[in-house]
């Protein structure tokens, strides 16, 4: 068999045969070359990783970060409003929900940078076409099928010793690592890794066709990266850090083994939700902040066990926020703009950017202060020291909140 003759849906159904996903392009020469040449600008921060957490189904962020001096915030919600004397207060005008109070020593040691009023000219309500911007950095009526991380490294290759350039933890998407040149492992746990790749032999089937071909090797690296991750995960030291046995809980605490077994590797990508609260939000807000709140604070704990907290930048993210106003279900539909987190032993704490005015709203909704893009510039450029890359149609200054 040489290859010749097979149709695409047929080399889609073998792919798919694989007993778990390494998500890559064709080998692209770029990459060994980088480790030549030392990859680049920037290679000195290059071992720094990024854990980004999806808010899956679009967090209200009203309720996460909270005006709480603001009367049009307690008039608008007369059912959800957090009051005043529940709230954490980091400042006079703006405070925690209470289900995030175990991030509080975050804010105390200068650890939490809270990013005002994130979100797009123009912005789309619907859950699937907004992450899509999200994902890809694009403007609004812009379609791209590659994400803002792929292509930053194809930009600026990652060492061809990196396992790969990005794992995803739990069922969400690769999103801002889809297409491009990056390697994406989709990994639920380094057991069930390792015990799949296990099944995986390396082909050493001849064929002059590309996407076979491209079968194969994808095959020969699942080999490869799993005898690497069972290499370093049993050198690896135990943690001591409870993690809560709930997802968001377990996915971070997968990606405190693999950064205790120092597995090469820029992006790890954890997924938390439904945060689509349209009916019955109260209960269900909370339960998902403390979960998310009680999990960073293990994973704080065990980098600063491994002394890798200041090699770790958190980032949070979700499609969109909610409504200013409540609905009738004591929920809240779609919106636009929410605050977002960076948290990490770099992190210069605080409130950044200009908080969106509850009072001159756009249909509704939250008028966007901070375009998202300028969060991905200032990890591109603050926190990995790369030359910055255009995002989207444009470039968007970065953030002066990493040291």
């Amino acid at each position: 068999m040489n290859g010749k003759g097979l149709d695409r849906r047929t080399l889609l159904k073998a792919a798919v045969t694989l007993p778990l996903v390494l998500l890559r392009p064709l080998w692209l020469p770029e990459l060994r070359a980088a480790e030549k040449n030392g990859a680049g600008a920037g290679a000195r921060n290059r071992e720094r990783l990024l854990l980004l957490i999806e808010l899956h189904g679009g967090n209200d962020g009203l309720n996460t970060l909270i005006p709480y001096e603001e009367e049009a915030y307690y008039l608008a919600r007369p059912q959800l409003a957090i009051p005043r004397d529940q709230v954490r207060q980091l400042t006079p005008q703006f405070g925690l929900h209470p289900a995030l109070t175990p991030l509080m020593p975050f804010w105390e040691s200068k650890e939490l940078a809270c990013l005002h009023g994130v979100g797009y000219p123009r912005p789309n309500r619907s859950h699937f076409r907004s992450i899509e911007i999200w994902e890809t950095a694009s403007d609004s009526e812009q379609v791209l099928d590659t994400g803002w991380l792929s292509c930053v490294f194809e930009q600026h290759p990652l060492p061809a010793r990196f396992t790969a350039e990005g794992i995803v933890l739990g069922k969400g998407d690769v999103g801002p690592l889809s297409g491009g040149k990056a390697r994406t492992i989709a990994l639920h746990g380094p057991g069930q890794f390792l015990q799949q790749a296990g099944s995986v032999r390396p082909a050493s089937l001849a064929t002059s066709n590309p996407a076979l071909a491209h079968i194969l090797e994808v095959r020969r690296e699942i080999s490869q990266a799993a005898s690497d991750l069972q290499g370093r995960i049993r050198q690896a030291p135990s943690l001591t850090s409870d993690f809560p046995a709930n997802k968001i809980g377990k996915q971070l605490e997968v990606a405190a083994k693999l950064i205790a077994a120092q597995v090469p590797v820029a992006v790890i990508k954890v997924t938390q939700g439904s945060f689509d609260t349209h009916a019955g939000q109260s209960a269900t807000h909370h339960r998902l902040l403390e979960e998310l709140a009680q999990g960073l604070t293990a994973f704080r704990a065990a980098m600063e066990q491994l002394g890798a907290w200041k090699d770790v930048l958190v980032m949070t993210y979700s499609e969109f926020g909610r409504r200013v106003g409540e609905n009738a279900s004591h929920g809240t539909d779609h919106g636009t703009a929410a605050p977002h987190f960076f948290m990490g032993g770099r992190v210069k704490g605080g409130l950044y950017g200009v908080p969106p005015s509850l009072r001159d709203l756009q249909d509704g909704d939250l008028k966007h202060t901070l375009d998202y893009r300028a969060v991905y510039a200032t990890v591109i450029e603050k926190w990995w020291g790369l030359p910055a890359v255009p995002l989207g149609t444009g470039r968007y200054p970065a953030l002066d909140c990493l040291t």
